[in-house]
């Protein structure tokens, strides 16, 4: 994980890359690529988002994912928390329709509540609060595997038609486009896989290009199509109210929950943090896959809470790392040496 500093305070903690996500949604609105210009950069958007894939299947280690699978009730519970409980609250949030939230907007919520759980925030937050840093990589590991094959089947079952008239074809283009290459990353890691952590901060910028990419691209149709028209800054800060409440919601049951399911405080941290986030990397470029035109919207509230989530977690991280409990398990032994983000530092939003 690097370190980055920045000159804002350390309670706010604003990813770089954020400011990067803004300035292309800014690009898209000032340039949006329309016609033959527009076909081109979706083609190029589509062969980056299964580079994107490849990439997260080089890098997933098969081995440490199934001795991850010791830990199987914490996984569980994350897992629950990001496949079962988000959706649920996401469909109680229908009833702020159309008062609160327009129809486009409440299906973005939705799909934020459909997406995997981050995995390199989750680590970091983990780290910084002393928490089971093993457990973090493995559950993040494992919500974003699941996501490959669960996000699409739950927008199809509670999105329906507003996932772009979701079919058996987009379906097929989930697969082909995010599973195969991740399969393939998988199959190729023994031959390739010590290649990319050799190179992996020149694999980190095409991550990001690739999100960059993929923005560019949703954003631009928005603008074609003017559906920007339908969002007013009322309806903007009345989702972030609502995207705050969400938030507040899952951070309390994922640690009160687990407390009361007997984990304890190393492990209550690692269910905190991964259960309780969303990932922009997996949820973009199925956005786009899943809404075509409409992605533009469909992808606005997961940036926003993804920033939100940040900015947050750091907080809390923060105050973890000052809890007197015994902060080791003697029967899981010391975690592994990681890097530990400074209380300065910002974490990776890609993930």
């Amino acid at each position: 994980m690097s370190r980055r500093t920045t000159l804002l305070p350390s309670w706010l903690p604003i990813d770089p890359y954020i400011l990067a996500l803004l300035g292309t949604v800014g690009l898209a609105a000032l340039l949006p690529a329309s016609g033959a210009a527009a076909d081109l950069v979706g083609g190029v958007s589509t062969g980056a988002i299964a580079l994107l894939f490849f990439l997260y299947g080089v890098r997933l280690s098969t081995r440490d994912a199934l001795d991850g699978l010791r830990h199987w009730r914490l996984h569980l519970m994350v897992l629950i928390c990001t496949f079962a409980v988000f959706p649920l609250l996401g469909l109680a949030a229908k009833g702020l329709v159309p008062a609160v939230l327009t129809p486009p907007l409440y299906s973005g919520l939705l799909f934020l509540c459909l997406v995997p759980s981050t995995i390199q925030s989750s680590i970091a937050f983990t780290s910084v609060a002393r928490g089971n840093v093993p457990a973090a990589i493995c559950a993040g590991s494992f919500s974003s595997l699941a996501g490959i094959v669960l996000t699409p089947l739950l927008a199809a079952a509670l999105l329906g038609g507003s996932a772009g008239g979701f079919s058996a074809d987009s379906l097929l283009k989930i697969v082909f486009q995010l599973l195969v290459p991740f399969l393939a990353g998988q199959f190729l890691r023994r031959w390739i896989g010590s290649f990319l952590v050799r190179h992996k901060k020149v694999l980190g910028h095409v991550d990001r290009g690739s999100i960059l990419l993929v923005v560019y691209t949703a954003f631009s149709q928005g603008m074609v199509q003017g559906i920007w028209s339908q969002v007013t800054p009322a309806r903007l800060a009345l989702l972030l109210a609502v995207e705050a409440v969400l938030l507040a919601v899952m951070l309390s049951l994922t640690w009160y929950g687990a407390k009361r399911l007997g984990f304890d405080r190393a492990d209550r941290v690692a269910i905190q943090f991964a259960g309780s986030k969303k990932s922009l990397a997996a949820g973009l470029p199925m956005a786009s896959v899943l809404f075509g035109a409409h992605a533009s919207l469909a992808v606005l509230p997961l940036m926003l809470f993804h920033q939100m989530q940040l900015m947050v977690c750091a907080v809390i991280a923060r105050r973890r790392a000052k809890d007197p409990e015994d902060r080791t398990d003697p029967s899981r032994g010391a975690p592994p040496q990681r890097e530990t983000p400074r209380a300065g530092s910002t974490v990776s939003a890609t993930r």
